[in-house]
């Protein structure tokens, strides 16, 4: 049975020229973003990738990788309302939320008034995001998919657009709380930050100990970021795109008949992980100059978008297997 998404008519010139324009800015973001941040190409793509998708990302790298400086930089670069909130163990979900107060006027009539706790914003920064208990980070469900909070039984909206870019370090384990596989589901992707390269190194070491540092500069405002995840998603996607994501995502499931991945693989990812690879793949061909996407973008987005979708059997772990290898070999299946 042939899968096709069904896309409304586009003007193929309009198309091409909403393309360069946006296309332009993202030159201006790029360059924005590489005047603060050096080296690390791939995880600033990666993350641009994610918000152009309109999602969220993960962050995950030991300290010291400027992943805080990233999401920083990219508030100011994107011109979004940023906010930031310092997951630890006692934080709230009533201090990321907001929370009713009682307010008396001066005839003495009582009245409760919500006041918006630091979600309500267009770039939240959830920075160390497993310090924080499973309640707590529960409160970031609903405004993570439905883009609303519920307080009190009213609902409130999020400003558009929305985006949690949350930072995680690996190797610290005391006093953190692994996150559900439900948020883990919420983000788009999961960006993983490595040491730098030698020569980015010694631009770090030249261009941050002197007198003047560069600072970020705001180079796109929120009402275009929209325009351009607007146009991410009326791009039309080849059928083998399609074709190629329903293979990979389907072959990370246990149960479909393939006994490498029902050895390997405890649970794979859902049909979230399909529209998250068809979002992105549109972003990367428009981040790289392109009208559409091909088979590698998927091939270069699989690991980021399904690794932290998945889990590995004990078998798979004894042999010092990693969800890594298992998404590289279920790529080159491609």
């Amino acid at each position: 049975m042939s899968v096709t998404v069904k896309e409304s008519p586009i003007d193929e010139k309009q198309m091409i020229a909403e393309a360069e324009k946006a296309l332009s800015d993202i030159s201006r973001i790029r360059d924005g973003v590489g005047k603060v941040i050096f080296g690390q190409e791939s995880v600033i793509e990666r993350t641009l990738v994610a918000i152009l998708a309109g999602g969220h990302a993960l962050l995950v790298g030991v300290p010291g990788l400027a992943k805080t400086k990233l999401v920083e930089t990219l508030g100011v670069v994107l011109g979004l309302d940023a906010r930031r909130i310092q997951f630890t163990p006692d934080l709230m979900p009533s201090d990321i939320l907001g929370s009713e107060v009682m307010e008396q006027d001066d005839i003495g009539k009582r009245s409760f008034r919500f006041i918006r706790g630091p979600i309500f914003a267009q770039l939240l920064m959830a920075d160390e995001i497993n310090r924080a208990s499973p309640r707590t980070q529960s409160a970031l469900l609903q405004s993570m998919q439905e883009y609303h909070v519920t307080i009190a039984g009213a609902r409130h909206d999020l400003p558009a657009p929305f985006h949690v870019l949350a930072t995680q370090n690996p190797l610290e384990q005391e006093g953190t709380y692994p996150l559900p596989e439900a948020q883990l589901d919420r983000f788009l992707m999961q960006v993983d930050i490595l040491y730098p390269e030698l020569e980015a190194e010694r631009r770090i070491l030249l261009e941050t100990t002197g007198v003047d540092e560069a600072k970020p500069e705001n180079v796109l405002d929120p009402a275009r970021l929209r325009d351009i995840q607007t146009l991410i998603r009326r791009m039309p996607v080849p059928e083998s795109v399609v074709e190629a994501i329903l293979k990979l995502v389907r072959s990370a499931r246990p149960g479909q008949g393939d006994a490498e991945t029902d050895k390997n693989i405890a649970w794979g990812p859902g049909p979230r992980a399909s529209q998250a690879l068809t979002l992105c793949a549109r972003a990367r061909a428009l981040y790289d100059g392109r009208l559409a996407p091909s088979v590698d973008d998927v091939r270069a987005l699989a690991e980021p978008v399904l690794q932290h979708r998945m889990a590995l059997t004990f078998a798979a772990r004894a042999e010092g297997m990693s969800v890594r290898d298992v998404v590289a070999k279920l790529t080159k299946g491609l």
